[in-house]
């Protein structure tokens, strides 16, 4: 974002995007452009994170929606996705990373099970879809007991399903009938009409997937409702690539796109807002912690990363030998995609005012 002596509005990201794909450069279009760092990512201290006091969430839960049915998906698969996605967000060392976006230096993440949503399974989905989905689940009080306040619904998309960030629904409506569900806490790992999508931003240009929110309800009950979006990254078939593929098997990929999303709407949740409101100057209230290019914690450790492996890692669990898939996230102590730390990192607040009021 810009300092205070700059008048433009730099229109943060919110989507996860593969680097030099025709998604990045459609999204980068749109934005004003002017240690334990992961080996191979070079210091950037004009890409660290800056507060512009909009909220953010200490103590997230989250939930997972699959959409498309019980046919569209490998039980397996939706297993290590849940298990995995618990693990990479309740692991010290790799919060640790996370927490110095926080006064108090503590963040905890709590998983609160998954749901099998109706098929069938759709081709393309968009923005328009899921946010008429989340609202769809609202009203059908699927989400009644939901601390809307603290949530982020994952919407995990099955194979072959491709995304854009049309604002605008596509033909096929996604059921919002739960067709089953796990409700368990998951421990940590063992282990209307046809609207022509944008091409450029969608997940066979490198789309990975996106953070945004909704508005439902008035006056007293007005709420705010949080969700991510993200594909099953693959090379299908056809030799097409969907989304953005690292890892030798799509599930691993699933987790790493989710950790970053959760990662970056804990930090910037009302980043839909701040981008609804334009050129106002009320429009940076709303941010969080966004760089002065408008990237999110997620967003340069991607466009850096040569070859994506520099920062796609598993690594291993604090307390255990297993390994976890996940996207190093922006370390403002390390000016880089930072790696899991044995101690808090220190709080960024100060450096940040600091890059601000220069």
């Amino acid at each position: 974002m810009p300092s205070e002596k700059q008048d433009a509005f730099v229109s943060p990201m919110r989507v996860f995007v593969a680097k030099n794909s025709k998604a990045e450069k459609s999204v980068r279009s749109r934005i004003s452009m002017p240690a334990v760092r992961a080996p191979g990512v070079p210091a950037s201290p004009k890409h660290d994170l800056i507060f512009h006091s909009g909220k953010t969430i200490a103590d997230l839960i989250f939930v997972n929606f699959y959409v498309g049915g019980t046919p569209a998906w490998n039980p397996t698969d939706i297993q290590s996705i849940d298990d995995g996605l618990a693990a990479a967000m309740t692991d010290k060392n790799l919060n640790n990373v996370m927490s110095q976006y926080y006064a108090s230096g503590h963040i905890t993440s709590t998983f609160q099970g998954s749901h099998v949503l109706a098929g069938p399974k759709p081709s393309k989905v968009s923005q328009g879809d899921v946010e008429n989905l989340v609202r769809q689940l609202f009203q059908a009080g699927t989400l009644n007991g939901v601390n809307f306040g603290s949530t982020v619904l994952n919407f995990m998309l099955p194979s072959g399903t491709i995304l854009n960030t049309d604002l605008a629904p596509t033909i096929g409506a996604i059921s919002s009938k739960v067709e089953s569900s796990k409700t368990q806490q998951v421990t940590p790992m063992a282990l209307a009409h046809a609207v022509p999508p944008q091409d450029q931003e969608d997940s066979t240009n490198g789309l990975g997937g996106y953070h945004g929110s909704i508005h439902v309800g008035t006056g007293s009950a007005a709420q705010t409702i949080y969700y991510a979006i993200g594909v099953f990254s693959e090379q299908l078939a056809d030799g097409t690539v969907n989304g953005i593929p690292v890892f030798d098997k799509s599930w691993k990929n699933v987790v790493a796109t989710f950790y970053h999303e959760l990662n970056e709407a804990r930090t910037d949740p009302d980043v839909e807002d701040a981008i609804n409101a334009g050129n106002s100057p009320t429009a940076v209230n709303f941010l969080g912690w966004t760089s002065a290019q408008g990237e999110e914690c997620g967003d340069f450790p991607v466009s850096e990363a040569n070859p994506l492996t520099e920062v796609f890692k598993e690594l291993k669990l604090t307390n255990s030998q297993a390994t976890v898939p996940v996207q190093l996230q922006y370390s403002d102590a390390d000016h880089g995609p930072g790696l899991p730390r044995p101690a808090a990192a220190p709080f960024a607040g100060g450096h940040a005012k600091q890059h601000k009021a220069g």
